[in-house]
């Protein structure tokens, strides 16, 4: 997919989770952590400092595994869920890491929440 196409997709994204959540445009970080509680499943609540970074880990994790590079362990005692590297994940540009991250996390809403322009 067309780099311009993937900003078009991501800008739509984020103004509609802007508007859902009363917030200024979300970055990438945003919506790694949004994409982490999520996948955690407990809803909204506190997290400790540790317990973001661990979220956004899951979401990256979930993310790549579209791509065939994570797939899912299981849960922990504590429900949540781990990850096994399949294969490692080529060294991409940065810009290449930006593009994909955001296509990413557009799938991943466009295939859970219907999104709108």
């Amino acid at each position: 997919m067309k780099a311009s196409e993937v900003n078009k997709r991501w800008a739509v994204l984020q103004s509609t989770i802007s508007k859902e959540f009363d917030m200024d445009l979300p970055d990438i970080k945003v919506m790694l952590f949004l994409i982490g509680v999520q996948e955690l499943g407990r809803g909204p609540q506190k997290f400790s400092k540790r317990e973001k970074e661990e979220l956004m880990h899951i979401a990256n994790c979930r993310l790549f595994s579209a791509m065939g590079f994570y797939e899912l362990d299981g849960l922990d005692e504590e429900g949540w869920p781990h990850w096994n590297l399949v294969k490692p994940i080529p060294n991409y540009t940065l810009l290449e890491q930006e593009l994909i991250m955001k296509s990413l996390i557009v799938d991943y809403f466009e295939s859970t929440y219907t999104l709108s322009e």
